[in-house]
């Protein structure tokens, strides 16, 4: 079929018309992927500007809530002449092992896009990367984005930091915000908190102070408003959350099969706005059950949503379990057993059956479905004398910083 010079001028008006118009432009690409709208960005000034805009980057992840896709691991070497570890760079594990294509930073390290020789990722919060540098013997702070390689410095640190946080959701906390927990005296007990909101771009002291004794901050979540941090080894520590709208600090209960013992957590993250705790239990015929524990929605307790057995990855995962010789009673040798993995993540599925487990161990990074029992080899560390461990989630999200 023919198409005459008159048809071909009124599909180019007709081209024009719809590319002009911005609300149908919008709800076009609000349906693509976030790689295209990347792409599309490039396309013209009119469309950089349209994608850019804050109205679209915050519906866009509302209609398209970002999911998980892999992980930032920091790995270390154990010097042997002191026992002490020595950071020795970043490495990206995909959840995906058929599609291993999704690291935002490709061959390239992380410190390429700071131009600092050396970057640590500090915190990691629903697509944003809170991250240090050091330059001329003084640390800077920034929040980047990997999914569009966008950064911010954060101005006027505080001094005297202990921890570091980052909040920010896309639609509950659209301004990302940096709390800060800093000693009143360098080597003080008193501890107070600063916010940064990337707003005002400015930092704010709150009246909130507490001393170190309250909690360790060996974990720090945001989840549905507020900062929670948990001790890793629960001696009297407390269970705290931070909640960003009243400035209020709050001490949380613990799960009752936790309370009368001194347990070591395992775990302690967020998934699509549930807050989730495991810790080791006793006995070795337990040493491969994880019971993961959900926070309530009123944080006035917890309930076990998963009971997890382990026991069959063993034939594929023998390192798991540990074991070593000790002397028993009357001198003869035994060979107890001890769980040696970490669980790294609980993600939930955006449909119950889909909902997993991170594991790490010795090097391995493995996915297990709570539901179908399934599992999956993510990554594997052949340099032995690496080891793992800050792990940070990756999402892509169009949010900008």
């Amino acid at each position: 079929m023919e198409i005459s010079m008159e048809d071909s001028a009124m599909d180019h008006q007709s081209g024009k018309r719809i590319g002009s118009n911005e609300d149908l432009v919008s709800e076009i690409l609000i349906r693509v992927p976030v790689t295209s709208i990347l792409r599309f960005k490039s396309a013209c000034k009119h469309w950089r500007l349209l994608l850019s805009h804050k109205h679209f980057t915050h519906r866009y992840d509302k209609i398209n809530p970002p999911r998980s896709l892999g992980f930032f691991a920091t790995t270390y070497k154990i010097i042997s002449s002191t026992s002490q570890s020595r950071i020795v760079g970043d490495i990206y594990a995909p959840l995906d092992v058929e599609n291993k294509s999704t690291n935002p930073f490709g061959s390239r390290a992380l410190g390429f896009y700071f131009n600092r020789s050396t970057v640590r990722i500090v915190h990691s919060c629903n697509g944003l990367l809170l991250c240090s540098a050091v330059h001329n013997g003084a640390s800077e702070y920034y929040v980047f984005h990997p999914t569009t390689k966008q950064r911010a410095l954060i101005p006027s640190v505080p001094k005297n930091i202990r921890y570091m946080a980052l909040a920010f959701h896309q639609t509950e906390c659209v301004c990302y915000k940096v709390v800060c927990f800093r000693a009143l005296e360098p080597d003080g007990d008193l501890f107070e908190i600063q916010v940064y909101s990337s707003d005002t771009r400015t930092w704010k002291i709150c009246v909130e102070s507490f001393s170190k004794q309250i909690s360790k901050f060996d974990y720090l979540v945001y989840c549905n408003g507020a900062v929670y941090w948990a001790p890793k080894y629960h001696s009297g520590s407390k269970f705290v959350c931070f909640k960003l709208d009243d400035e209020q600090l709050q001490m949380l209960p613990l799960p009752v099969e936790m309370m009368p013992y001194e347990r070591n957590i395992m775990y302690f993250g967020e998934s699509r706005g549930h807050l989730h705790l495991i810790f080791h239990t006793d006995g070795e015929e337990h040493i491969l059950h994880v019971n993961v524990y959900e926070m309530l929605k009123d944080r006035s307790g917890w309930l076990v949503k998963y009971r997890v057995q382990l026991n069959g990855l063993l034939r594929d995962f023998p390192c798991l379990v540990s074991q070593y010789q000790t002397l028993g009673e009357f001198g003869e040798m035994e060979y107890p057993h001890q769980s040696d993995f970490e669980v790294v993540d609980v993600v939930r599925g955006k449909e119950e059956e889909d909902t997993f487990l991170v594991l790490s161990s010795n090097g391995k990074m493995i996915r297990y479905n709570v539901h179908k029992k399934s599992f999956k080899e993510l990554y594997r560390c052949n340099n032995y004398n690496l080891h793992l461990s800050s792990y940070h989630r990756y999402i892509k999200t169009l949010s900008s910083v």
